[in-house]
């Protein structure tokens, strides 16, 4: 039977049906038995090796660690079925975070490379077109918004992650088909790249001027945590709407957050045997071999909140950040965050937690495209990938993909002075209308205290909710 030194025996796993083998690498062809694997039996090794690896960089084990790593590297493929692609994710990310700790050779690794922001643009874009996700946030924000301007004249949206013009263009026809008349309507845009931002104001005054609706752009270049409210520009008079789609986690991590590896406890044998048991399935693809099993082993909950600590509530940036948009008393703010714990203090929780989420992704794109996809390729790496690697391999203020659960937000926002506006009927209707028009049966939406919850068959990726100035 395989063990890993320094691992917990898993004895009772199906581990036991692969052959003995040294640790050691050799020079030649070092682990030959692991091409006669099955992908059933493939798909378990690697989670049971993508879990040791993890227990082995969290325990400082790099030798053991480098191991794993060679291993996993002969049996992943970014171009291959759905758990060797997330495994090279996952193991890049684990590889980079052992790198890190060597911040003199790390800085020298990357020294040369070129940003390529242009492309991850283009990209996004693929993922806007190619999965229905961010359009069900834009078309249920749009409702939100439209029905709280009812009667309004002047209507001011703020946009905090303006890269996409595709939903106010929506936006500007739906409020020029008001009865009453079209308001007249000023748009803030929030990007850190003015060129970003000047592609949007083209194209949204183009498609104003084209249905004659009164119409402004005010540009604001800023990273989000650098916000001036002041430049938002809010007057008095307006009706004010804002919109924040995936950008308020990325406030949790405060400024003061210490630039070192969090305490990282090695992965509890429950945990471990479960993932590995669960990937024995004989299932095609990986969110079934990931499947809950609350029977036999540990789970990341689908419908509730982690079961981690609710610590993090209070965070100095978003409680500031949002005591300030408190403080513009909006009408309504449509909020769009990833449904799942992926910022507990444990690496171990975390990758256990984003195994599921982003085995739901990978699935969502392997319904979508084939695997030899070059579009395909370049959202699982410059998108998946990278959340992945930020959750994995960063801590500190450099960890930034702080995803939580609805319940989480939903406190968080309550305690900022906001109440909850209850999404429509109509607007589900419209979500899902749309998620049928991808003729895909993979895809949910379900209802959850007034907010709509975007599932991959049973398991939570994106929620959006509305909310609004309460005194």
């Amino acid at each position: 039977m395989f063990q890993e030194d320094g691992s917990s025996s898993v004895t009772s796993s199906p581990l036991q049906m692969f052959p003995m083998m040294s640790l050691s690498p050799g020079t030649m062809s070092p682990y030959p038995w692991l091409k006669e694997l099955k992908p059933e039996e493939r798909g378990l090794y690697l989670i049971h090796l993508l879990v040791n690896c993890a227990n082995h960089v969290a325990s400082g084990s790099l030798e053991n660690a480098n191991i794993a790593l060679d291993q996993i590297s002969h049996l992943a493929s970014p171009q291959g079925d759905t758990m060797q692609r997330i495994a090279s994710y996952f193991s890049e990310a684990l590889a980079d975070r052992v790198l890190r700790a060597w911040p003199g050779v790390y800085k020298a690794f990357h020294s040369t490379r070129i940003p390529v922001v242009a492309e991850e643009i283009l990209v996004k874009k693929m993922f806007f077109e190619f999965l229905p996700f961010m359009k069900v946030a834009f078309v249920i924000s749009n409702q939100a918004i439209v029905e709280s301007m009812e009667g309004e004249k002047m209507v001011h949206v703020i946009d905090l992650n303006a890269t996409e013009p595709a939903q106010w263009c929506a936006l500007i026809r739906d409020l020029s088909a008001r009865p009453e008349g079209p308001p007249h309507l000023r748009i803030t845009g929030v990007h850190q790249r003015k060129e970003v931002l000047d592609q949007m104001a083209h194209i949204l005054t183009e498609e104003a001027e084209n249905l004659d609706l009164p119409f402004q752009f005010n540009p604001v270049v800023s990273k989000l945590e650098n916000l001036d409210v002041e430049k938002l520009r809010v007057k008095t008079g307006e009706a004010l709407a804002i919109s924040s789609i995936m950008q308020l986690h990325t406030l949790l991590a405060s400024e003061n957050d210490p630039r070192k590896k969090s305490p990282s406890t090695p992965m509890n044998n429950g945990i471990g045997v479960h993932l590995q048991r669960v990937a024995h399935m004989n299932q095609s693809t990986l969110r079934e071999l990931l499947e809950k099993d609350t029977v036999n082993g540990y789970s990341p909950t689908t419908d509730s909140a982690s079961s981690s600590p609710m610590s993090s509530i209070h965070s100095p940036n978003i409680d500031g950040f949002l005591s300030a948009l408190w403080g513009l008393s909006p009408k309504v703010m449509v909020v769009t965050e990833q449904d799942s714990d992926h910022n507990a203090k444990n690496l171990m929780e975390r990758l256990s937690e984003s195994l599921y989420f982003y085995a739901a992704l990978f699935d969502c794109l392997e319904s979508a495209l084939p695997r030899a996809s070059l579009e395909r390729l370049k959202m699982e790496k410059m998108i998946l990938g990278k959340e992945i690697k930020n959750i994995i391999a960063c801590e500190g203020a450099e960890r930034r993909e702080r995803h939580e659960k609805l319940e989480k937000w939903s406190q968080r926002l309550e305690m900022a002075g906001f109440g909850n506006v209850p999404l429509s009927y109509y607007a589900m209707l419209q979500a899902k209308r749309l998620l049928q028009s991808y003729n895909c049966d993979g895809y949910r939406i379900k209802e959850e205290n007034g907010c709509v919850v975007i599932c991959w068959q049973d398991r939570p990726l994106y929620a959006v909710s509305a909310w609004r100035f309460r005194r």
